[in-house]
C-alpha cells in the first residue's frame, strides 16, 4: 500500500535536514553513539542492506569485502551517499526506496543494517517487517537507534520532547525495536543499552527454515 502524502511529508523533511545532518550526527555521535556504527557494520558479511542510508557515514565501517547496497527515501540523502562512496572509494547499489516497501525479492541480503532510522519510520513494525522479509534464513539484522530510556528522569524528559520532535522531523522518542524485532520472527543474540539508556544496539537472526 502506498503512503504518497507521508511520503512526500518525509521527502521535505530530510531535504531541509540533508546540508546539516552530517554536523549534526558527528555531535550526536561523539557524545551519543559512541562506537555504534562500527560495532554495527563490523559485523555484515556477504550481501549487505542498509536501511535508510542517509548520507552514508556508515560507509568507513563496512568490511571490504562486503556486497553493499543502500536504500533511502530521500534523493537528497542519497546524494550525498553517493558522493561520500566515489571520495571513499567504495562499491554501493543505492536505490530510493521506502523502508516499508523495499524493491527485493524475499530472502535477498544475508545482512540488514539501519541506524539511527527506525526512530524516523512512520510505520516501524512495516520497516521490521521488510526486513525480516529481505533477509534470507540465517541471516542477520543489525539496528542501532535512539529508544525510550529505563531512567524514569530520562525517560519524562523524552515524552515531554516527543511531541515536538514527531511534529518538527518525524523523530520518535519512545520507540522500542527490541519487541518489534522480536514479533517479526527474529531470535535476538544481542541486546545492549547505553548514554543514559537512550542508544540501544541488537543483533538479531532470522531463524533457518
Amino acid at each position: 500500500m502506498d503512503h504518497p502524502d507521508q511520503d512526500a511529508r518525509t521527502r521535505a523533511i530530510w531535504a531541509r535536514t540533508a546540508p546539516r545532518y552530517d554536523t549534526w550526527m558527528r555531535r550526536f555521535d561523539r557524545w551519543m553513539l559512541c562506537d555504534g556504527r562500527r560495532w554495527l557494520c563490523s559485523q555484515a558479511r556477504g550481501r549487505v542492506l542498509e536501511v535508510a542510508l542517509g548520507t552514508g557515514l556508515t560507509l568507513p565501517h563496512y568490511p571490504e569485502d562486503a556486497d553493499l547496497t543502500g536504500v533511502d527515501l530521500s534523493p537528497d540523502m542519497l546524494a550525498r551517499a553517493r558522493r561520500r562512496a566515489d571520495d571513499l572509494g567504495i562499491g554501493i547499489t543505492l536505490a530510493e526506496a521506502s523502508a516499508t516497501r523495499l524493491p527485493f525479492p524475499d530472502g535477498h541480503f544475508d545482512t540488514v543494517v539501519c541506524v539511527l532510522a527506525l526512530c524516523c519510520i512512520p510505520d516501524d513494525r512495516a520497516a521490521v517487517a521488510e526486513m525480516h522479509r529481505v533477509l534470507a534464513p540465517g541471516g542477520t539484522l543489525l539496528l542501532v537507534d535512539h529508544v525510550i530510556s529505563h531512567r524514569f528522569a530520562v525517560r519524562l524528559l523524552q515524552r515531554a520532547l516527543d511531541p515536538l520532535m514527531v511534529t518538527l522531523a518525524d523523530d520518535h522518542q519512545l520507540r522500542r525495536p527490541f519487541h518489534l524485532v522480536r514479533e517479526a520472527g527474529f531470535t535476538v543474540r544481542h541486546r545492549d543499552r547505553y548514554s543514559l539508556g537512550i542508544i540501544e544496539r541488537l543483533a538479531a537472526v532470522k531463524p533457518a527454515a
